[in-house]
This record gives structure tokens, sequence and C-alpha cells, in this order.
């Protein structure tokens, strides 16, 4: 006798109701029923994630920052923000690897009960300013220099502002404009007060500089000078061949000395490798002499600081 063709088992799973087009790309909160007019069951389906405690999210990736902090805004109460190492990644402040890639998000809460959540790491602030980054709520870059303290080292602190005074350096010449200024970084640090942190920005503060292009830039030029060697020039013009101008990482004109930083990107990336040799000629010459830094010698400056001062006496 034939089955019913209501209740035929055809073994085929049963068809995944298409999401709305608007909720693309999109986090909300469970409870937003009018806004995403989901049925609990599609709640659970494997296209939608679920990356904090009554949020679900789509094709938002939470190892990017941008992306993390979209997929946490809307558990965002009045007076919370992000804050913190969270701001600093928003801001593309440079990190040590451990914070860059942190998979918590630092939420502050201004005048309020500090947010507590799996995956959240909660503040209080008394008074904050804010900003924003494609409506993204969050701490502005100075008051974000200054909470970095309790989390950086002093060198990393001070390659943190020297990134916020200098701007990115763009490929084809020129420079973005930076984030803040000498001013803005010294008013916050006095805002700041004597909160944890408070030692590293008085160290940090006196020692930033403009024109550095990289977090090992800052950190090679803070090992030169704690071996007492004078400090170099950053960024400094020298006219080559062609009409060009180059301007080498660090520099000690007097003696026509440049140093430039190589880092493993600079190998692994044929066209900046092969700029990074041509630039090494051009400088020779224009009778300079180049010496060639890596890691190695942020971490152990004992060969690079003997050479240094060799070409200093002449």
């Amino acid at each position: 006798m034939p089955v019913p063709p209501a209740v035929r088992d055809t073994g085929r799973m049963p068809r995944r109701i298409p999401l709305p087009p608007h909720l693309k790309g999109a986090s909300f909160r469970v409870s937003e029923q009018e806004f995403h007019g989901l049925s609990r069951a599609r709640m659970r389906s494997s296209d939608l994630d679920a990356p904090f405690h009554g949020i679900r999210s789509i094709g938002l990736h939470v190892d990017d920052v941008l992306g993390l902090a979209r997929s946490y805004a809307p558990r965002l109460r009045a007076g919370q923000l992000f804050s913190h190492v969270t701001a600093a990644r928003l801001w593309d402040i440079p990190l040590p690897l451990e914070l860059s890639e942190a998979s918590e998000v630092h939420v502050s809460s201004v005048g309020g009960t500090a947010p507590r959540a799996r995956g959240v790491i909660g503040h209080e602030l008394r008074l904050a300013e804010r900003a924003a980054i494609e409506e993204i709520p969050l701490v502005p870059p100075a008051e974000t220099w200054c909470q970095l303290g309790a989390y950086l080292s002093r060198e990393d602190l001070v390659a943190a502002g020297d990134f916020l005074l200098s701007g990115k350096r763009l490929r084809r010449g020129g420079r973005t404009l930076p984030l803040c200024t000498r001013d803005d970084l010294t008013a916050a640090a006095v805002r700041f007060g004597r909160q944890p942190g408070a030692a590293g920005i008085r160290w940090a503060l006196p020692k930033l500089r403009s024109g550095v292009d990289s977090r090992r830039e800052s950190l090679l030029r803070l090992a030169l000078l704690a071996h007492r060697l004078p400090e170099p020039v950053i960024a400094h013009p020298v006219a080559v061949e062609g009409g060009l101008v180059l301007h080498p990482d660090l520099a000690y004109p007097w003696v026509r000395l440049a140093i430039e930083y190589e880092g493993d990107e600079h190998r692994e990336d044929k066209r900046r490798w092969r700029d990074d040799l041509r630039r090494i000629v051009l400088l020779e010459e224009a009778r300079w002499r180049v010496i060639r830094a890596t890691d190695d010698d942020i971490q152990d400056p004992t060969v690079i600081v003997r050479a240094i001062r060799k070409a200093l006496r002449g």
C-alpha cells in the first residue's frame, strides 16, 4: 500500500529559510524580534554566529577588530564605548602580537558599572570624551594612548605614541594626517593623573617623535639611546641620483651614516626587497654608509651599537 504524500520520507533535509537581506553583515540582539523576524529554530542555524551572549551576527569576522566591535555593538548601553586595547586596535595603533590578536573586547562604562560578559573586559571611567569609527563609539586617540600605559612596556608605549604623532607614510609619498598632537597627549596625560600606567606615560612622553614609520623603528631608536648613543635623526632627507630624495629610517647626518630597519616582511615581499636594495645603492652612491638592522639588533643591540660607535668616531 503506498505511503500518503503527507507522511512520505523523501530523505531530504528541510529547506532553510533565506535570511532577510538587511541582516547580512549585521549584528543584533536575539530579543530584537521586530528587527530580525527570525524564529527560535532559525536562530540556531549554522549560518548565524553567536559571538556574545544574546547576540547573533551574520558575516562578521571576530578575528578582525572592526568585526569584533560590530558584533558586540548591540550590547552597548548608554554611556558605554570601546576603550583600552580594543580602541587601540580600532585606531590601528601598533601593538605587540599578543595584544594585536586578542579575542576579548574592552568596553568602558562612563559613570556606570563596568560591563561583565564572556569575552568582555569591562572598565569604569569617571569621564571620557567620545569619538567614532564607522559609527562605532570609542575613546579618542590621546586617551587611548594613556589607557595603554597599563598594558604596554615603556618602549612599546613610545612606539604607540610615535604612531599617533606620525600618521602613515603613503606609498607614493607624503603621509596621512596624525591622529593627535603632542599637546593632545600631554593634556590627556594630565587628565589621566595617577591611574595605573601613569609612570610609563611620564617616561614615554618626552621620548615621542614624529615621522616614524613603524613600531620596530621606534624600538630600535630606544635601544640605541639605552646604550648611550646620540639620538639619531628620523627620516633625514638625502638627495640622491636622479633628483630623488630618500629618507633613511634613522641617520647620523654629520657622519653620513644611515640606519635602515629591515623586518621579515621586507624579505618576504619581493618588490619591497628590491626597493630596499635600490635604496642602499642610491645612498651609497651619494657617499652615505648604510647599516642594516633587523629584529635581532633590537633584542641584542651589541653588534649594531659597536658598528655605529666606530662610524661616529670616523
